[in-house]
């Protein structure tokens, strides 16, 4: 079958760009070219097109792989977004990427180019947040990434975040170029602060002045995203044909909903992406926290809880009676740490995420949230759970999201069938745990992890009898007997 390549190719029904696209140059360097990116930045970025135009087009570009490069370069940048929902499906053709490079395949010097261009003003980044090299705990670089440690020894041949952005802005101040803006899409809070302290520390590595440049004139607003994008479902090809009468093998599945709150300060221009429905303000981190705390922090509980006992889906999750209970738990539990946000009603917002959650269209997989789970708990459950014991709030959801985890780091499920963690800190996590058995000595291992839980919780002796009382429950008897026992203990209460 023929493979979509222009807009001529779209059958009647399917909504294309609304503008034409020959007739608007590139202004945007997307960082990180992948299903989210597609699914989010790049649907407000047509949309700002449509209503305002501007050269505004993106050039994506992938770090690593090349798949993304040659799903979407031999479509002249097209691709489809079907959007599912409870009501159904929709179809869209997305007209906004511009050109397409794959940086560690033969692309190198076209992606400096493109970082260098005055044409560029601001340059997006969704890498995740290893992709970054951070250290949380300075702030700054983390010199073991191997990036970083890359990018340090070869300064002129950058493959990281902060080596190319770092190299191309001190190309277009040696030229005497303006600088472009640097907007973080990704789920980190205060993700606007934590990039730029991750640029200047790495620029003050090679030459202070270029530092102090970065820091008076290059901007870093924040912001927050959200829009569930899961992996490619085996019948997304089946499901694009019978739509386009066409392959298109960079199209992906995504929900209805979308959201995306930007911190308004773009010295350079931007794009009319309030044209999609982006909220500019002044302050993004309230907004952050409410996503982060909710959204994120009740997936990361239900991934390992339903992983674990046997629901591949986040809709399967939500068709067990405990497991859903035990989500409404930590929605209320996570919303009473939030301060009051304006416009904002936060039972409201838990109901939508349920909703969202339900949606029997979309196939989330628990396995696909549970990843990367040290870098996601401190933020997502540990800070929350601080706030709630200085309050003297409940702290029973945050136990179990802890223990669930734990017991994740097991590698096997209640099935006995064996899993990854798929996390950067794997290796010392098995090294840790590695023939202990009782609950008691596994939770100690795991509390006193490097870095990773906060000190207000390791010492706090009820939480970390809590936690192990619930680990102690699952390896004993199972996740699911777990997790009935918990609705049980909600009912008592109540």
């Amino acid at each position: 079958m023929s493979r979509l390549k222009t807009i001529g190719d779209v059958p009647s029904g399917v909504q294309i760009p609304a503008y034409d696209r020959d007739a608007h140059g590139t202004g945007i360097v997307h960082l990180g070219l992948g299903a989210f990116h597609k699914a989010h930045q790049a649907v407000y970025t047509d949309d700002a097109l449509a209503a305002e135009g501007g050269d505004w087009r993106i050039t994506g570009v992938s770090l690593r792989s090349a798949d993304a490069v040659e799903e979407l370069r031999p479509q002249n940048g097209l691709f489809t977004v079907i959007a599912a929902g409870a009501d159904g499906t929709s179809a869209r053709v997305i007209g906004s990427v511009a050109e397409t490079l794959a940086h560690a395949h033969g692309d190198a010097d076209r992606v400096r180019a493109a970082l260098a261009s005055p044409a560029t003003r601001i340059v997006t980044v969704t890498v995740t947040e290893k992709g970054y090299g951070l250290d949380r705990a300075t702030g700054g670089i983390d010199p073991a990434h191997p990036a970083i440690t890359h990018d340090l020894e070869h300064p002129n041949a950058p493959v990281g975040v902060a080596g190319l952005l770092v190299q191309a802005l001190a190309t277009r101040r040696a030229a005497d170029n303006k600088p472009f803006t640097i907007l973080s899409c990704d789920n980190l809070p205060n993700n606007g602060e934590l990039t730029r302290g991750l640029i200047l520390d790495f620029a003050a590595r090679f030459d202070l002045e270029l530092r102090d440049w970065i820091a008076e004139n290059v901007a870093f607003p924040s912001s927050m995203v959200d829009r569930i994008t899961p992996a490619a479902a085996a019948d997304l090809p089946v499901k694009v044909r019978s739509i386009l009468g066409r392959d298109d093998h960079a199209a992906i599945e995504t929900e209805t909903f979308s959201q995306w709150v930007i911190e308004d300060h773009f010295p350079t221009g931007r794009p009319a992406w309030e044209a999609g429905g982006a909220l500019f303000v002044d302050n993004v981190a309230p907004y952050e926290l409410m996503k982060l705390r909710m959204l994120n922090g009740t997936h990361s509980m239900l991934a390992y809880a339903g992983f674990l006992s046997g629901h591949r889906y986040v809709r399967d999750v939500m068709q067990d009676p405990g497991l859903a209970a035990l989500v409404r738990r930590h929605l209320a539990s996570a919303a009473k740490t939030l301060p009051p946000l304006n416009g904002i009603d936060f039972d409201v917002y838990a109901a939508d995420l349920i909703r969202r959650f339900e949606n029997p269209s979309l196939g989330h997989e628990t396995y696909q949230i549970a990843m990367d789970g040290t870098e996601k708990l401190p933020q997502r459950i540990f800070t929350p759970a601080i706030d709630a014991l200085s309050a003297g709030q409940n702290m029973d959801a945050f136990a179990f999201a802890t223990a669930a985890w734990m017991r994740y780091c097991n590698g096997y499920r209640d099935n006995g069938d064996d899993h990854a963690l798929r996390d950067p800190r794997e290796d010392e996590i098995a090294n840790r745990i590695a023939d202990l058995t009782e609950a008691s000595a596994i939770a100690q291992a795991l509390f006193d992890l490097p870095g990773f839980v906060p000190k207000a919780l390791k010492f706090d002796a009820p939480f970390r009898e809590q936690v192990t009382k619930i680990l102690l429950e699952m390896l004993s008897t199972s996740t699911s007997n777990c997790i009935t026992q918990e609705v049980l203990g909600i009912e008592n209460n109540l």
